[in-house]
């Protein structure tokens, strides 16, 4: 509600015809609740509640790594170049000018070097991705078998100490104390 509102400033408005129209209806489409009359006429002096302008959204998506972003944008200029270029050369064919043939020979090579351009961001992004992992969660089979190691090697360790054990115990000699 502005400062033009609470005066009932005229000519501003159907929405803001007055205070008295404004504390009945309310803010319509705002969600600010229409303020009680009170005696003498006059809306309680009332703060409002704290709204900001806008919400901060989580990013859909996580941020490119650097090389990745990197080779992305060099790719994205080479081929704004290119299609430039191409649009040039069609232009000067269409016009009969002695530069269509060497724009024509230099928007094929670009359109090498924008193709070798976008190979290049899918080989730098799978580059990065065998170089720092990307997060995968293993097989049931895989964690079943890994479980399976683990119970192994724990089993043979208390087999080991146990045998440990009764060597010490059997005076060194390694035998049961019955024969």
């Amino acid at each position: 509600m502005g400062t033009a509102e609470r005066q009932g400033a005229p000519g501003i408005g159907a929405e803001t015809a007055g205070p008295a129209t404004h504390r009945r209806h309310g803010a319509r489409g705002h969600g600010i609740p229409a303020e009680p009359d009170v005696p003498g006429g006059r809306a309680a002096a009332r703060e409002e509640p704290y709204r900001p302008l806008w919400v901060e959204e989580p990013a859909r998506r996580r941020r490119l790594p650097d090389p990745v972003r990197t080779s992305a944008v060099r790719a994205g200029l080479i081929i704004a170049v290119t299609l430039l270029q191409a649009m040039v050369a069609f232009l000067c064919t269409m016009a009969g000018s002695w530069l269509a043939f060497p724009m024509v020979l230099s928007s094929v090579a670009s359109t090498v070097v924008a193709t070798w351009g976008a190979l290049d961001v899918w080989v730098t992004r799978q580059e990065w991705n065998q170089r720092h992992g990307v997060v995968s969660t293993p097989s049931s089979t895989a964690r079943a078998l890994r479980r399976e190691r683990r119970k192994a090697r724990r089993q043979a360790r208390v087999t080991e100490r146990a045998q440990e054990r009764i060597r010490r115990q059997g005076g060194g000699t390694g035998q049961l104390s019955h024969p």
